[in-house]
C-alpha cells in the first residue's frame, strides 16, 4: 500500500511544473522543455527581468533599464496537449530616440506584446517506457513590420518587432528516485530569430529535480517545495530553481544568467479541471 501511495505522489510532483519569466510558458530559465502543465491550468504572473539576458537589442542594446525591466502574463493550457501564453514585456524611451518624445525618455510607456505556443507531439512513455516526450514550441513566432503596411512577417527580428521570436522542437524524459523526488533531463534545438534559416540556431540541455521525501517534518515539508533547475542555453550555463510558497498555487523563481544576471518571477496557478 506505501508504494502505491509513493507512485501517486511521484506522479502528482511531476505535474507541479515551472514557468519560464522571459517567456511566460512552460520550461526551465531559459531553456524549453517538453513538460506540459495539467489540462485546464492558468497561470498568471509577472518578472523583474535583467535586460542583458535578453537575445534581442531591443533590451539588450540599450542603458535604459538599469538594469531590469518587467513583464506580465497570461498562460492556459486549453487541452493536456497545447499550451497558449499571451505576454506583455514594459518598454522604455530611448534617451535621444527620434521614434520617443523626449518628455518619455527613461521612463516605462509601453509594452511589447507577444504571443507563445506549445503543441505536445509525442507523449513520454507512448511507445515504450524509455522514450521522451516531444514538444514543438514558438514564441513570439509573427508580429507587424515595423515599416508599417500591417502586413505579418515571420523572417528576421531585425527588420520587425519580434524580439522574442524563436521555434523550437523539445524533449523530456523523467527518473524516479522513490526516497527523494523525480529527476527530468531536457534537451532541445533552437531556430533564433524567425524562420530565415541563415540567423542562429543551436541546442539547449537541462535537468531540473523536484524533491519529494517522505514525512510530517516542517523540514521535510519545507524541502518538498524546492525545484533545482541548471541548464546551457546559447552558449552560457545558468542556474537557479522555483520554490512553491503556497500549495503550488503561488510559486518564486529565482534564476542566475551567466554567472551574472538574476531575474525572479512570482506567478499564481490554478487548475480548474
Amino acid at each position: 500500500m506505501k508504494q502505491y501511495c509513493l507512485i501517486i505522489l511521484l506522479c502528482c510532483a511531476s505535474m507541479k511544473l515551472f514557468g519560464q519569466h522571459m517567456y511566460g510558458t512552460t520550461g526551465l530559465l531559459h531553456a524549453p522543455t517538453a513538460e506540459m502543465q495539467k489540462d485546464k491550468t492558468i497561470m498568471i504572473g509577472g518578472s523583474m527581468i535583467d535586460y542583458n539576458t535578453y537575445r534581442s537589442n531591443y533590451w539588450k542594446g540599450s542603458r535604459e533599464y538599469t538594469p531590469y525591466t518587467y513583464n506580465y502574463y497570461l498562460n492556459i493550457t486549453i487541452f493536456p496537449w497545447l499550451e497558449v501564453a499571451y505576454t506583455c514585456t514594459l518598454v522604455k524611451g530611448g534617451h535621444g530616440s527620434s521614434y520617443w518624445p523626449e518628455q518619455t525618455w527613461g521612463k516605462f510607456v509601453n509594452q511589447d506584446r507577444s504571443f507563445h505556443f506549445r503543441l505536445r507531439a509525442w507523449k513520454e512513455g507512448w511507445w515504450k517506457s524509455w522514450t521522451p516526450q516531444i514538444v514543438l514550441g514558438a514564441n513570439d513566432p509573427g508580429s507587424h513590420s515595423d515599416h508599417g503596411g500591417g502586413n505579418i512577417t515571420f523572417d528576421n527580428a531585425d527588420e520587425n518587432t519580434n524580439h522574442l521570436t524563436r521555434f523550437y522542437l523539445a524533449a523530456t524524459k523523467h527518473f524516479t528516485f522513490q526516497r527523494w523526488g523525480m529527476l527530468g533531463v531536457h534537451a532541445s534545438v533552437i531556430q533564433f530569430d524567425g524562420l530565415d534559416f541563415d540567423n542562429d540556431h543551436g541546442f539547449t540541455l537541462g535537468a531540473n529535480f523536484r524533491f519529494n521525501r517522505q514525512g510530517d517534518g516542517f523540514w521535510t515539508k519545507a524541502l518538498n517545495g524546492l525545484n533545482l533547475m541548471g541548464e546551457y542555453y546559447d552558449g552560457v550555463v545558468n542556474v537557479g530553481g522555483n520554490y512553491a510558497v503556497w500549495k503550488d498555487r503561488i510559486n518564486l523563481t529565482a534564476s542566475l544568467y551567466d554567472g551574472k544576471y538574476w531575474s525572479v518571477e512570482l506567478y499564481f496557478r490554478v487548475c480548474l479541471k
